[in-house]
């Protein structure tokens, strides 16, 4: 018979406050770590039936029953695996697990930094004392003979061992709740924990209100948490459409379907198995909502690890699943950084893979995806160079044509020597400018979320000769008419030059006359785009910069062709006319104006009071 007192052979007598305080991070890790062992007491045991030595009965079936009893505040984690005899408890137990625990003290009683803990130490059953104020062990070995064990321990370094009642084999795992987490003795929560790391665990989980067993039908009710065959684990060839996107509602819980998905099924020369979806967005700032989810052995890790998932995958969602992950003793963090740099470069390809597939094999609805996925093409250009260079020349734009075209395209369709690629980036707000691209047969690209103006920047590094410029930015020779002579059109300039400088109070403003092709425009505002750049920096640094370094080069550009335009030269001269000229002129520019952009109070009120003025002229 089995009966024994003893100390375990440790120095420190603190042992499991430190543990508590630096080995894991959240409380709740506690259930993982035990349901994790007691999932690998059954592989073991699968193991060594699968070659003879244990014998398995018919209906085996393997399971993992979590009990929570409220009354006598305590939960009982028990499997049907392979068990351990005495002499297991006492090496597993007390010398393995403990002796890491020394190692573990002496390493890190200096330091802060969780991230430096390194996993060697077999401290996964020890997580029990983070919630624990007595932790039994109950266990029956598989082999045939064995006597049942119990182990009991109050989280100090004495231990009892003696002969169990158990009679079934396996190990069932029994804490006593401290007073500082009774919040655990939920079912609910406890189920809620349970699903979170184990929703696809391999063998069926059970919760088991043990308060309510009593219940006949609660009984006959019973169903596992978890789903044991995740659809990751399934040949892609063998899924359907509509399985993707269950799984997808299942896991992420929404409504919406997901455009489309990336199947991972590989053995060498790495294991890794997973399902990345791209998601449909609702709204622009929905793309930093993304989530991976990474497992271990069909058990959850964490979400969006960053030494595993390249930082721009992380706007998708998706499931991975990597057994060769080499994880230290929390599960939480990762070692051998070149291996892990590995399998973050495969994910990677295989991402950029699939959407070369979908450019190549069916354009139209790679075309019809783009607004939803671009923020995140372009954001994982941006971040990952070796991303950009697989996808550079699938990267598309849409038109005010409405059409889809890479850069190469727009450069030939818009026969520009020079590479010049003009956009719009706020379609209301630059409508006239749009007409009047149209008007010209010009075509000009959509860059209108939140991150085209760091991907302008990128692109022209990336692309040394070509040059994005906003459509209000330059007026390009195409648009222009013929020119008249110089002497006239100097002479001209000169004259409309006085005429607005006086209607507009600015003596600085710069005035700059067209013989544009289109007769229907008498004036633009054009900004150069470096200063429109700067401007643009100076917000995101909140407007810290000196204006006067970066002024703003606005230019009124008049339309010669313009009949509005030649009135207003025409009727200057005459003395009677002018109040009314100067009037039209003020009109004309702010007009122009507001095409560019939004008026400033005082401007708005002088232009409605001017619309007023000349409506009542009218009549």
């Amino acid at each position: 018979m089995i009966n024994e007192k003893g100390n375990i052979s440790i120095h420190t007598e603190n042992i499991f406050p430190i543990i508590k305080k630096w080995l894991y991070s959240e409380k709740d890790i506690f259930l993982r770590e035990l349901i994790s062992n007691a999932s690998d007491a059954i592989s073991k045991l699968k193991k060594l039936a699968d070659i003879g030595e244990a014998k398995l009965g018919e209906d085996y079936k393997p399971r993992i029953e979590v009990g929570v009893n409220k009354e006598k505040g305590t939960i009982a984690i028990t499997d049907n695996g392979i068990g351990m005899t005495d002499e297991e408890v006492k090496k597993y137990i007390n010398q393995i697990a403990f002796s890491g625990a020394k190692d573990f003290i002496e390493k890190y009683k200096d330091k802060t930094d969780d991230q430096q803990i390194i996993g060697h130490f077999g401290l996964g059953f020890y997580s029990s004392f983070m919630v624990s104020s007595k932790v039994t062990i109950d266990t029956l070995s598989y082999r045939e003979g064995e006597k049942a064990v119990r182990w009991e321990s109050t989280g100090d370094t004495e231990y009892t061992m003696e002969e169990s009642s158990k009679t079934t084999m396996g190990t069932t795992v029994t804490l006593t709740l401290a007073e500082d987490s009774k919040e655990f003795l939920d079912v609910w929560k406890v189920r809620e924990i349970v699903k979170k790391y184990f929703a696809f665990l391999q063998y069926e989980i059970y919760i088991v209100d043990e308060n309510a067993k009593k219940d006949d039908k609660k009984e006959a009710e019973e169903k596992p948490i978890n789903n044991t065959q995740p659809l990751w684990l399934k040949n892609p060839r063998d899924c359907t459409d509509e399985e993707y996107k269950s799984f997808y509602h299942e896991v992420f819980t929404d409504f919406n379907d997901p455009l489309f998905w990336i199947h991972i099924n590989m053995d060498y020369p790495f294991n890794m198995k997973g399902i990345i979806y791209f998601p449909k967005l609702k709204h622009e700032f929905e793309t930093m909502e993304g989530k991976i989810k990474l497992y271990y052995n069909q058990v959850f890790v964490a979400d969006n690890i960053k030494e595993v998932i390249p930082e721009f995958l992380m706007l998708l969602k998706g499931c991975l699943d990597c057994p060769d992950l080499p994880l230290n003793v929390s599960r939480s963090f990762l070692q051998n950084e070149g291996y892990v740099e590995k399998i973050s470069a495969h994910i990677t390809k295989k991402v950029a893979d699939k959407l070369q597939l979908l450019f190549k094999k069916d354009r139209e609805n790679y075309e019809k995806y783009w607004e939803d996925i671009n923020p995140f093409v372009k954001y994982g250009c941006m971040r990952e160079h070796k991303f950009y260079e697989k996808v550079k020349d699938i990267l598309i734009f849409k038109t005010i044509n409405d059409k889809f075209v890479t850069l190469s395209q727009y450069l030939e369709d818009n026969k520009s020597d020079d590479k010049k690629v003009y956009y719009v980036n706020d379609e209301k707000q630059q409508a006239q400018y749009i007409r009047m691209f149209k008007e010209h047969n010009m075509d000009a690209v959509i860059l209108s979320t939140l991150i085209d103006s760091h991907f302008i920047s990128f692109m022209e590094a990336e692309n040394k000769d070509v040059k994005f410029l906003r459509v209000d930015a330059d007026i390009n020779s195409v648009m222009k008419s013929e020119d008249t002579r110089e002497e006239d059109k100097k002479a001209l300039l000169e004259k409309l030059q006085t005429i607005f400088k006086e209607a507009t109070g600015n003596d600085k403003l710069k005035v700059e006359v067209e013989a544009l092709k289109s007769e229907s425009t008498p004036a633009i505002i054009l900004l150069s785009e470096q200063s429109r750049r700067f401007m643009e920096m100076s917000r995101s640094f909140g407007g810290n910069f000196n204006a006067d370094l970066f002024p703003k080069e606005e230019t009124l550009m008049l339309n010669s062709n313009n009949p509005l335009i030649k009135r207003i030269v025409d009727l200057y001269g005459e003395d009677n006319r002018k109040e009314d000229v100067i009037l039209a002129a003020s009109h004309v520019y702010d007009l122009a104006l507001l095409n560019h952009r939004q008026l400033e109070p005082a401007t708005m009120e002088k232009f409605i009071e001017r619309s007023n003025t000349l409506l009542m002229r009218l009549l």
